[in-house]
Parts: structure tokens; C-alpha cells; sequence
């Protein structure tokens, strides 16, 4: 049996809100990566509104490996993806699921305390 495909499945386009609230940053850390990395280019709609794909939010997530968790600095984080030196799939999926974990174990601590 096939597996049904969620909203976030079928989901194009996440606005800069969506992003930020994603990644656990202000939308104005994201506007500022866009200035600083000159791959990320989210699309804009006629209004100027960005709309960011997945595409977006994985170049988005790897710059806050980089920073965050390697303690590079925008320079160093640069150069790392210029070099296409890219965190392994596996390990970043890893991260990613153990930030999904402790976001639900904070949550939980909130609800008890």
C-alpha cells in the first residue's frame, strides 16, 4: 500500500516565517544568510515576499551546521561549502532528528513544570 503524502509532502514553497520558526531563528538571521551566502535564492513572489523551497531550507540548515555546531565563521562556513565539503546525509538527517527530540523533550519539561 502506497504511503499517503502529508501537506508538508506536498508543500512547494515555505514563507521566511515558516523557515525561521523550522530552524529556531529570527527571520532577520535568514535574510541576513542571504546576504552573506550568495547561493541562497528564494523566490519572490510580486509583493516580495520570499518563498523558500526545500532546496532552500537544506542550503539554509547546512549554513546552520556550520555556524552553530562547527563554530565556523561566515568566512570559514564560505569556504567549507565553496569547497563542497558537505556534512554526510546520514549525519545531518541524525542532527536533524536529535533537534526534533530535544525540541519535544523541552516541550514536555515545560508541560510538567
Amino acid at each position: 500500500m502506497a504511503k499517503e503524502k502529508s501537506d508538508e509532502d506536498l508543500k512547494l514553497y515555505y514563507s521566511i516565517g515558516e523557515v525561521a520558526e523550522r530552524l529556531g531563528v529570527k527571520t532577520s538571521q535568514l535574510r541576513f544568510w542571504e546576504t552573506e551566502f550568495g547561493h541562497i535564492k528564494p523566490n519572490k513572489n510580486s509583493r516580495g515576499d520570499r518563498r523558500f523551497t526545500k532546496e532552500n531550507i537544506r542550503q539554509l540548515e547546512e549554513i546552520q551546521y556550520l555556524l552553530k555546531e562547527r563554530g565556523f565563521t561566515i568566512e570559514g562556513a564560505r569556504k567549507e561549502i565553496a569547497a563542497g565539503k558537505k556534512p554526510a546525509p546520514d549525519r545531518q538527517e541524525m542532527i536533524n532528528h536529535l533537534r526534533n527530540v530535544r525540541a519535544r523533550l523541552v516541550k514536555m519539561r515545560e508541560d510538567l513544570g
